[in-house]
């Protein structure tokens, strides 16, 4: 009952709301099985430290090492598929003038799920360019129509220097367009929906900050409290995956309650 109690807060909050954004973090894939970076750390991966393989100098130093580390990864990712809170997040466009999705997460799923405005702020496993951006920043290349495989790291078809995902690794700046329409967003959004984040990871763990500052109604779903729940303004505890639905289904009565 007391969470059925927070959801008729949070949709009282989300009345009139012309702008939402949609914070998400890795506890929104790991409903949908994909592990934390630590978790997935198995079998002969399980003795090395990401952040000793996820650095450009690592994947300089032995780029076929890290490059079937990254492969190993992606097998994890692919077989993923949204869950009921991804399509939630989705179905809230229907119901809002405009819903930005911010995410840290890099497996593509609210873009699956049919969210059409995801900000990527860690980039997107899918997506791949050379390590010099030779082309312009980033030079994504399609691996598809090159001929490769999981030992060993590609070439760019431009310049020849190495292919390396399009993910933002440990010791580098987040993409400044990403990053800048992301705090652009969380100044101007009525209500912030931070989902499935320790509320740890910088720069993003600002965004539920930025958000308050600009008079934004924050609102927290999590399995347990994180550094973001000193300031949200409602917590929803439970997984996303049961509790967006639930919002998004109250949020749809109360607005057809208006008509």
């Amino acid at each position: 009952m007391e969470l059925e109690a927070h959801i008729r807060q949070a949709v009282r909050a989300f009345d009139q709301a012309q702008l939402v954004a949609v914070s998400s973090g890795a506890g929104m894939s790991k409903e949908s099985g994909i592990a934390t970076f630590r978790e997935a750390q198995t079998g002969l991966w399980s003795q090395y430290d990401p952040e000793d393989l996820g650095t450009p100098q690592a994947f300089r130093r032995n780029p076929d090492f890290v490059w079937k580390w990254y492969m190993h990864r992606f097998g994890l990712i692919s077989s993923a598929k949204p869950h009921a809170g991804h399509y939630a997040v989705a179905e809230m466009e229907t119901l809002f003038p405009k819903v930005v999705v911010l995410t840290q997460n890099i497996d593509g799923l609210h873009t699956a799920a049919g969210s059409t405005d995801v900000v990527e702020l860690h980039g997107n496993f899918h997506r791949f360019k050379c390590f010099a951006n030779c082309q312009g920043n980033p030079t994504l290349v399609d691996l598809n129509v090159l001929q490769h495989d999981a030992e060993h790291a590609p070439h760019c078809p431009h310049c020849g220097d190495l292919i390396r995902p399009d993910v933002v690794w440990f010791g580098e700046m987040l993409p400044e367009t990403a990053l800048e329409r992301a705090f652009d967003v969380a100044a101007e959004c009525a209500v912030m929906l931070v989902v499935g984040t320790s509320g740890i990871v910088q720069p993003a763990a600002s965004l539920p900050y930025q958000a308050k500052r600009h008079g934004a109604v924050v609102v927290e779903v999590n399995l347990e409290p994180s550094g973001i729940t000193p300031v949200a303004d409602i917590f929803l505890q439970g997984a996303a995956g049961q509790v967006l639905p639930a919002l998004v289904t109250a949020l749809r009565a109360s607005r057809e309650q208006q008509i």
